[in-house]
């Protein structure tokens, strides 16, 4: 008898003109959208328990989770699939500076950063 491991299903939005940020990093850093992509992460932290991660890696680790985007993949590992299903990654330009923002439907709080919620 054989075990498969099911894979949690996460359905992640990165918007387009996120999707053009990426490619400017991937394309500085000299990482090739056939190997690499943008591993999104959630790590214990920032004020609120939980914030999130955004880097260019050239390959995905073993266990992560593959999601195809437009022109590049996003590397998910196993703990942070859990509370990224429905977030929508955008990049914004404002008076205060430009960055990516995550809309996270799965959030119970938050705080004034943006970048740190709790689940």
């Amino acid at each position: 008898m054989s075990s498969t491991i099911q894979q949690p299903e996460v359905a992640l939005l990165v918007t387009a003109g996120a999707t053009a940020e990426v490619m400017k990093f991937m394309e500085a850093e000299g990482v090739t959208a056939d190997r690499g992509g943008l591993r999104v992460s959630i790590q214990p932290g920032g004020c609120s328990g939980f914030k999130y991660g955004l880097l260019i890696e050239d390959q995905p680790a073993e266990d992560d989770l593959i999601l195809e985007q437009t022109g590049f993949r996003v590397f998910v590992d196993p703990f942070s699939a859990q509370y990224l299903s429905g977030v929508i990654i955008d990049y914004v330009t404002s008076m205060q500076g430009s960055g990516f923002t995550f809309k996270n439907p799965n959030a119970t709080g938050g705080c004034g950063c943006g970048s740190s919620f709790s689940a």
